[in-house]
C-alpha cells in the first residue's frame, strides 16, 4: 500500500485531503471500480457484452421460440441477481455506517500501553455503524428501540472494536440468556407479529420473569429508545474491559462517546408518525450532515477502577446490568471521534462490515464479565455464518497494519500466501510469534480461585436499586415520557398476566410509576412499594445532563412554508442567516413547482406540503406576504404543519401578516405573540408583527443571546424542544 512508504508529513497531507484518515481509506480504494460512459459493460470473467436486455433465442420475423440454454450471459447475470443476498444479522440487521477519525487528545498512559490510547501525534481511521437491534433490514429507523454503536479502529497494532449501544447497561447477565431475550422480543413466532417492536406479550412477559432486565427495560422507555439523530446519542462500550500498562498493572474500565451536540430525542407521536413517513429518517440525517461538512463529533471517555479497588462498590462492576455511577468513578475524556465520509458503496462497506468483542491490541483486555465472555465466542461464530471463513478478508474488515499467519484456503480465499511453508515451528524459521517487545498481545497473568458451577455471585443478585437510581435521576419531563412509554407498551399486550404482572413489577422501582401505568393499561393498582424506593440520585443519567457545551443550530432543519405572494426580503434574510449558522433551510411549498412573491424572483420549493411533513424537521418559520398567508390559512395542510410542530414542541417563527395565521392555528390564549416591531417569544413560538429594514439579522452569536427575531428563533431551536408547552399541557391542547 503506497501510503504506508508515505512520511509522516506526508501522510497527515493526505488525510487532510481526503477528509478521513488516509490508511484505511486507500486500502479501500484498491478495490474501487468506478463506471463511466467510457466503460463498456462485460461479463465477469471480462468479455465485452453487445446486448444485456434479450436473452439468446430462437427467432424470426414473426415467432419468438424458445430461450436456448447455451446463453452463458444470460445465466450469469441470473445468477448472480438471484445469489446477490446474504444472510442479514440476527440483531442490528437495520443500520447504517460512515467512515472517520478518532483522535486522541490526552496519552491515558498511566493506565494503558495500547498506542492508540497513548500516542496523540495518531490519528486512526475509523468505520462506525449504527441499528436498530430488533428490526429486520427493512424495519423503520425511528422505532422504540436500542440503537447500535459499533466503532472498528483500523491501528497500526490491528483493528480494535467497541461494540456498543447507544444505552449503557443491558438486558442480562449472562450470555446464556441472549437467545431466550431475542426470541421474546423478536416478531411472535405464530404469526410474525409484530415487526420492530417491543409492544407485545412476549418482551414483556421475559422481562418481568427475569428481574435482572429491570434496569433495562427502564432506560429503553426512557427517550433513550427515540432518538433524534443517531448524531445526538451516546454511545456505551456496555461490558467491562480492562487496561494494562507498561508496569503490568490492570485496570477495569468501561467506554463512553459522548456527542458534540448534546443528547436528544424525538417525542413519541413524532417517532412513531416518522416510521410511516420518513422509515430511512435517521439513515438520511446522517448522509446529509456528512455532505453538508457539519461531520459528527463524539467525546471519547473512559471510566477507570484500579484492580485494588474491584470490591469497593455495593455493586458488581462485572454485571453488564448495572452503571458505575459518575459521582463514584468520574468519565475521563480523553479523545474525539468525527465522522466525515459516507460511504461508498452501502453492501460492499455497511452491511459486509463485521465486529468482533474479542479484536483487541496489546494493552486492552477482558475481564471476567459473564455478558463479555459469551459475545466473544458469539460474535466470531456470527461472522462465520454471514460470511464465511474469510471474513476479515473483505476489504471493510482488513487490517491497514500487516497481516500474516498461517491460515489457509477456505471459501472465497482472497490472499495468495507464496513459500513452502504452511505451519509453525518450521525448519526455516519462517513467521515466528513475535515478543512482548515487538509488541505482541500478552494475556494478563490473572489469579483464580473458586468452585466451578453454574451460579452467579452474591452482587449480582441486586436487580431493583439501579433501577430506582435511574427514575429518580430523570427529569420530571422524562419521567413522564417513561409512564407514556410502557402505557403504550403494555396496552398493546393482550394478555393480562402480562401487563397485570408487569405493573406489580413497577411497583419495586416507584409506587406513583405503577400506579399510573397500571390506571392506564388496566392492571391492578399496586397499593404500597413493594420496595422502598431509596432515594438516589446522581448526575449523567438524564439526556438534560448532556447539552451541548456551546449553543448551535449546525445542522438542524427548518421549513420555511411559502405560497404565492411570499415575503421574499423575509425569507432571503433568513436562509441567509440559517445557511451561515450551517443549520439546513427547506423551502415548503403549496406546490413543487414555481412560486412568485409579493415582489422579486421566483423560487422552486423543495417539496410541497403534502409530500413533505413537519415530523422531518426541527423547526418551521411561515413568513409573511398577504396572498401567501392567505392561501396558506386556507390549506388545511399547512394548518396541520403548524399544529403538528406546537405538539411535537419544536420551535415555530412567523413574521408580518403570519403571525396572525400562527395565532389561529394554534387558539391558545397562553401563547403570546407579537403585533409589532419588536419579537416575542412565548413558548417556543416566536413572532415579529411588523418587518422593518434590517430587523432580520444574517448573522447571530447564539452564545451572547440577543432580543431581535433571529437571535430568538435561533436561540430557541438550539434548546431542541420547548418542554414547558408539555409541562403545561399546551401541547395536548391542539389536535394533531
Amino acid at each position: 500500500m503506497a501510503s504506508k512508504f508515505l512520511s509522516p508529513p506526508l501522510k497527515k497531507a493526505q488525510q487532510a485531503v481526503m477528509g478521513s484518515s488516509g490508511d484505511k481509506v486507500s486500502d479501500l480504494e484498491r478495490d474501487f471500480r468506478t463506471a463511466d460512459s467510457q466503460s463498456r459493460i462485460t461479463t465477469d470473467y471480462g468479455v465485452k457484452q453487445s446486448n444485456t436486455d434479450d436473452w439468446l433465442k430462437v427467432v424470426s420475423e414473426d415467432k419468438t421460440g424458445p430461450m436456448l440454454l447455451e446463453d452463458a450471459f444470460g445465466r450469469e447475470k441470473i445468477h448472480r441477481f438471484d445469489h446477490e443476498r446474504i444472510p442479514e444479522r440476527v440483531v442490528h440487521a437495520r443500520g447504517t455506517g460512515a467512515f472517520g477519525t478518532f483522535r486522541l487528545l490526552e496519552s491515558a498512559e498511566d493506565v494503558t500501553l495500547a498506542k492508540v490510547l497513548t500516542d496523540t501525534s495518531r490519528e486512526t481511521p475509523v468505520f462506525v455503524r449504527f441499528s436498530t437491534v430488533l428490526g429486520s433490514r427493512g424495519s423503520a429507523d425511528t422505532v422504540r428501540d436500542v440503537r447500535g454503536f459499533a466503532v472498528k479502529f483500523y491501528t497500526e497494532e490491528g483493528n480494535w472494536d467497541i461494540v456498543g449501544n447507544n444505552i449503557p447497561i443491558f438486558f442480562i447477565q449472562d450470555a446464556m440468556k441472549f437467545p431466550d431475550l431475542i426470541h421474546a422480543g423478536k416478531p411472535e413466532p405464530h404469526n410474525e407479529v409484530p415487526q420492530a417492536q417491543s409492544a407485545h406479550n412476549n418482551f414483556w412477559d421475559f422481562v418481568f420473569m427475569h428481574s435482572e432486565a429491570t434496569h433495562m427495560f427502564l432506560w429503553a422507555m426512557s427517550d433513550r429508545g427515540i432518538p433524534r439523530s443517531y448524531r445526538t446519542m451516546q454511545g456505551f462500550g456496555v461490558n467491562t474491559f480492562t487496561l494494562i500498562n507498561a508496569q503490568g498493572e490492570r485496570s477495569f474500565v468501561k467506554f463512553h462517546w459522548t456527542p458534540e451536540l448534546g443528547v436528544h430525542s424525538l417525542v413519541w407521536d413524532e417517532a412513531l408518525k416518522l416510521a410511516g413517513q420518513d422509515p430511512d429518517f435517521h439513515r438520511k440525517d446522517l448522509m446529509e450532515a456528512i455532505d453538508n461538512g457539519v461531520f459528527p463529533k463524539w467525546k471519547f471517555g473512559i471510566q477507570v477502577i484500579p484492580e485494588a479497588k474491584e470490591h469497593d462498590f455495593d455493586f458488581d462492576i462485572l454485571d453488564a446490568t448495572k452503571v458505575w455511577p459518575e459521582d463514584l468513578v468520574p468519565v475521563r475524556y480523553i479523545g474525539e471521534l468525527e465522522l466525515n465520509r459516507n460511504v461508498d458503496e452501502f453492501f460492499t462497506q455497511t452491511e459486509q462490515v463485521a465486529f468482533c468483542t474479542n479484536h483487541l491490541v496489546p494493552g486492552i483486555g477482558f475481564s471476567d464479565d459473564p455478558l463479555l465472555q459469551g459475545r466473544n465466542f458469539s460474535y466470531l461464530d456470527t461472522q462465520l455464518s454471514r460470511l464465511g471463513t474469510n471474513w476479515q478478508e473483505l476489504p471493510i474488515n482488513r487490517p491497514v497494519c500487516p497481516v500474516m499467519n498461517f491460515n489457509r484456503d477456505g471459501a472465497m480465499r482472497h490472499t495468495i500466501s507464496t513459500g513452502t511453508i504452511n505451519y509453525w515451528p518450521n525448519r526455516q524459521q519462517t513467521v515466528p510469534p513475535a515478543s512482548h517487545q515487538e509488541g505482541a498481545f500478552v494475556d494478563y497473568a490473572q489469579k483464580l480461585a473458586g468452585v466451578k458451577t453454574r451460579a452467579r455471585s452474591a452482587k449480582f443478585r441486586d436487580h431493583i436499586s439501579q433501577a430506582q437510581l435511574f427514575f429518580n435521576s430523570l427529569s420530571p419531563v422524562e419521567r413522564a415520557h417513561a409512564v407514556s412509554a410502557l402505557s403504550f407498551e403494555l396496552d398493546h399486550c393482550d394478555d393480562p398476566i402480562v401487563y397485570e404482572r408487569l405493573t406489580q413489577r413497577l411497583a419495586d422501582i416507584d409506587i406513583g410509576l405503577a400506579q399510573t401505568v397500571a390506571d392506564n393499561v388496566g392492571g391492578k393498582r399496586p397499593d404500597q412499594a413493594t420496595k422502598a424506593n431509596h432515594g438516589q440520585k446522581t448526575h449523567n443519567l438524564s439526556q438534560f445532563d448532556f447539552l451541548p457545551a456551546k449553543p448551535t443550530i449546525a445542522s438542524r432543519r427548518v421549513a420555511i412554508l411559502i405560497a404565492d405572494g411570499f415575503d421574499a426580503l423575509a425569507v432571503g434574510a433568513l436562509q441567509a442567516a440559517l445557511v451561515a449558522a450551517k443549520a439546513v433551510p427547506m423551502v415548503i411549498g403549496t406546490k413543487r413547482a414555481s412560486i412568485s412573491p409579493a415582489s422579486g424572483k421566483a423560487v422552486t420549493p423543495d417539496h410541497h406540503l403534502e409530500g413533505f411533513r413537519s415530523t422531518m424537521v426541527d423547526a418551521v418559520f411561515v413568513p409573511g406576504g398577504r396572498d401567501s398567508v392567505t392561501a396558506l390559512s386556507k390549506n388545511g395542510r399547512a394548518v396541520h404543519w403548524i399544529r403538528e410542530a406546537f405538539g411535537h414542541l419544536k420551535t415555530i417563527g412567523a413574521t408580518g401578516e403570519a403571525v396572525k395565521l400562527v395565532r389561529a392555528a394554534l387558539a391558545l390564549d397562553q401563547v403570546q405573540a407579537s403585533d409589532s416591531s419588536e419579537a416575542v417569544e412565548s413558548y417556543g413560538v416566536v413572532t415579529l408583527g411588523a418587518v422593518a429594514d434590517g430587523s432580520l439579522s444574517q448573522t447571530v452569536d447564539l452564545a451572547a443571546g440577543g432580543v431581535g427575531f433571529v437571535e430568538r428563533f435561533f436561540g430557541s431551536i438550539a434548546q431542541h424542544r420547548n418542554w414547558a408547552r408539555e409541562l403545561d399541557g399546551l401541547s395536548s391542547q391542539v389536535a394533531y
